[in-house]
């Protein structure tokens, strides 16, 4: 089968479409046949080498949508030719991957795979960050920062339906638009404004209850000073190539929160209830997958350059 291998950090070059071997099927395994694999910016940074890996060579990927080829003799929910979508620690750069039973998920005939494999990284990360680790509650407000990618499309719609006031960044108009169609109140272009300043004017110098942060760097830092009192900021990517630090006094004196959220550490231990209630909300109607750019798996470097180069306004995806 074919699969896309990394033997070198670098840029998009270092990605290359090989054949291997299929993967080893455990007793509690599912193999699936790839229809559609998700493609996240954490996929960039583990080529680029900021990604905690045990090893080189590598097949990225962190979701796949397809049907069940075979299924391990200790696993009873999945047969062959069944719908599904798998949560998995690599490997999704693939024709075909082997996932635990347990993250494995049927898919409802109303949602296609390219639909289905859209969901599990980027709204997982929105769901737990915001409700979980943010504690976002009803009447409070959110800065969302990159809302037109795949987790600030997914954080903007979740928002809405926590019942948050929402303020949104973006690079370009018609990204703005997009979060404003999704349920953001506030919009902000921080190519040509300063957040910073408009979230304090807009909230009349008292800031926002909660910040999703994914950049570090200056971005991170004028963040930290647009949280209200009791404020929670949480970060969780370094897509500025620029890590940040904490000034802790400004945490003391405002009794503000920073915090870490990675997904993959976060799911360890497996749990499906996060990814069953997602699924759920998009049969209901109430949420929907926000599709950029679709691409075959061999022209996988044009899918890291889609979202190198902040074309994304959803999410990006892998096909056969």
């Amino acid at each position: 089968m074919k699969a896309v291998r990394i033997h070198e950090f670098g840029g998009p070059e270092v990605l290359k479409t090989e054949e291997v071997p299929e993967p080893t099927l455990g007793p509690g395994d599912v193999l699936i046949q790839m229809e559609a694999s998700g493609v996240n910016y954490a996929d960039v940074m583990m080529r680029i080498g900021m990604y905690p890996i045990e090893g080189l060579p590598i097949t990225p990927g962190f979701e796949m949508a397809g049907r069940v080829v075979k299924a391990g003799n200790a696993v009873t929910d999945f047969k062959p030719g069944d719908r599904v979508v798998a949560m998995l620690s690599v490997g999704g750069y693939a024709e075909r991957a082997a996932a635990p039973a347990a993250r494995v998920f049927s898919v409802p005939e109303s949602l296609s795979a390219v639909q289905a494999a859209a969901l599990p990284v980027n709204y997982l990360t929105a769901l737990h960050m915001l409700r979980d680790l943010g504690r976002l509650a009803p009447g409070e407000s959110v800065l969302i920062h990159a809302a037109a990618s795949g987790v600030g499309t997914a954080a903007v719609q979740l928002a809405r339906l926590f019942g948050a006031r929402i303020f949104a960044t973006a690079s370009a108009d018609d990204k703005l638009a997009l979060a404003r169609e999704l349920g953001a109140h506030e919009t902000i272009n921080y190519t040509t404004q300063d957040f910073a300043e408009i979230v304090k004017a807009k909230t009349d110098g008292r800031g926002v209850d909660l910040i999703l942060e994914c950049v570090g760097g200056d971005v991170f830092d004028k963040s930290i000073q647009c949280l209200a009192p009791l404020g929670r900021l949480i970060t969780y990517g370094v897509a500025g190539g620029v890590p940040a630090t904490v000034v802790t006094p400004l945490l003391l004196f405002g009794n503000l929160s920073v915090i870490g959220f990675h997904l993959g550490r976060y799911y360890q231990r497996p749990s499906r209830e996060g990814l069953q209630e997602i699924l759920r909300l998009v049969a209901a109607g109430r949420i929907r997958p926000i599709i950029s750019a679709t691409f075959p798996l061999r022209e996988v470097a044009k899918a890291h350059d889609h979202l190198s180069e902040r074309k994304t306004r959803g999410k990006v995806l892998l096909l056969p």
